[in-house]
């Protein structure tokens, strides 16, 4: 069997597990269709240009799946988590929290307003999408989604109502929105060792603590104007005072040192501390920066906290260029290891870039908040199966023997539906270089595919 016929039945497959979830037989069809057409290449997937690269006589299926079928997004979003489980888990996987905005013009689309656009790197009318992300050694995909309400949004009835958000949805911020998610995996058992993301996560206390209150480690950016000591400093406990009622809580001794920014401490560390680490394949090479860990800790309301490392990362060709980290692993956990979770950050970057480049991510043309979650989940769908083709024909090209099927057991609830509805016909012609095209490429940074890259990402060996 071709390389073409063993997609068309995968992809027959990998639509049947989530047939259940679409009640009436018309809505599978166009499901099936939208999926086809976020792996085609056409040069903008709308569903204008999807219907006519699918040779269909119009849009409207397609459409009437976005906007009025009778089908329930994040139940199929928990099928994809189930799909991503089985392919990629593993119990040191690591979850990786990250936004992305999508530039759109005019005021109606849901949640739209002028917000910083990180692929634009300024302020710009867009929305914006906080994203969970999966990683092992096994692969990567998306996992989950949330798309961020602006206070004034959430605040405003009639674009609510206009937009159709649900009355139940309130403000959140992002890394609100990103416990949530976290929440909502562990209730489903999603195995991981790890959390990670950028600064935006790691400066909000609560969510570092409601992960390391489940029992995981973090490694999550933050900024460097964050305060901690390197050394306890005195503290008084409640009790008297003079001329006064009694204190009802501790207080910095008289003389203690004040707290410093992670980056003046980083600035003192001396030169031995830093170790130049490839942790991770980059499009032009090993990624290699030099990186270093010190214990401190952290300042919360002006009191000493919890012991945590600091991790500190510096451009080798500017040295001036630093990131900051915190992170809960034990103390003696190696220097490498926090490297290696913090760079699996960048697989997100990827996944943002495969998401939009290959599977439409950002290609919709949708203004309710149902509407978006729909077209959002279905390309987080198309871009799962593109990376496990890819995956599949890599060990192919490796000689592995018994490369993953989406056969058996793996079928899931849409087992039984998998014959329904026409075969692929001249369409997957065209579906074939998308797929193509992304299953040819190399594994992105924090997926390993050496033996060397699998030493340095994920590995479990320091």
């Amino acid at each position: 069997m071709d390389d073409l016929a063993r997609w068309a039945t995968d992809f027959e497959r990998f639509h049947a597990r989530f047939a259940a979830f679409f009640a009436r037989s018309e809505a599978r069809e166009h499901a099936r269709h939208y999926l086809r057409g976020l792996l085609s290449p056409v040069q903008r997937k709308n569903t204008w240009q999807m219907a006519e690269a699918l040779g269909l006589p119009d849009p409207q299926g397609l459409q009437r799946l976005l906007y009025s079928s009778p089908w329930d997004a994040d139940a199929a979003c928990l099928e994809l988590q189930r799909f991503v489980v089985e392919q990629f888990g593993h119990p040191e996987g690591i979850v990786v929290l990250d936004e992305t905005a999508f530039i759109k013009k005019g005021t109606q689309s849901v949640g739209v307003q002028r917000q910083w656009c990180s692929p634009l790197g300024k302020t710009e009318n867009c929305q914006v999408g906080v994203f969970a992300a999966y990683v092992s050694e096994r692969g990567y995909a998306f996992l989950d989604r949330r798309l961020y309400l602006p206070e004034d949004w959430s605040q405003d009835a009639a674009r609510r109502q206009a937009a159709q958000v649900p009355q139940t949805v309130t403000f959140q911020t992002k890394p609100q929105l990103a416990k949530q998610m976290l929440e909502r995996l562990w209730e489903r058992g999603v195995p991981m060792r790890w959390v990670t993301g950028d600064e935006r996560y790691g400066d909000a206390p609560h969510l570092r603590d409601r992960i390391a209150g489940q029992g995981l480690g973090y490694v999550l950016a933050i900024s460097s104007s964050t305060v901690v000591w390197e050394q306890p400093p005195l503290v008084e406990p409640p009790g008297p005072s003079t001329g006064g009622r009694p204190r009802q809580h501790p207080r910095l001794a008289v003389g203690a040192p004040k707290a410093e920014s992670v980056a003046t401490v980083v600035a003192r560390w001396p030169a031995e501390r830093w170790h130049r680490l490839a942790i991770a394949a980059g499009e032009k090479g090993p990624r290699l920066y030099d990186w270093a860990a010190g214990r401190v800790l952290e300042s919360r309301e002006g009191l000493p906290g919890a012991w945590l490392w600091l991790l500190a990362r510096r451009s080798i060709a500017k040295p001036g260029e630093l990131a900051y980290y915190f992170s809960n692993a034990p103390a003696g956990t190696p220097l490498l290891k926090l490297a290696q979770v913090a760079g699996a950050r960048w697989t997100i970057e990827q996944c943002f870039e495969e998401g939009k480049g290959e599977a439409g991510l950002d290609e919709y043309e949708v203004r309710s908040w149902h509407s978006w979650h729909r077209h959002i989940t279905l390309s987080l769908m198309a871009h799962a199966f593109l990376t496990w083709v890819r995956r599949k024909e890599r060990e192919a090209r490796r000689g592995e023997k018994g490369a993953p099927r989406l056969g058996g057991s793996e079928c899931g609830r849409g087992a039984a539906l998998a014959g329904s509805g026409p075969p692929l016909a001249a369409a997957l012609g065209r579906v074939q270089t998308g797929l193509v095209a992304l299953a040819a490429r190399q594994a992105p940074a924090s997926a390993p595919q050496s033996p060397s890259a699998a030493r340095c990402l994920l590995a479990g060996r320091s």
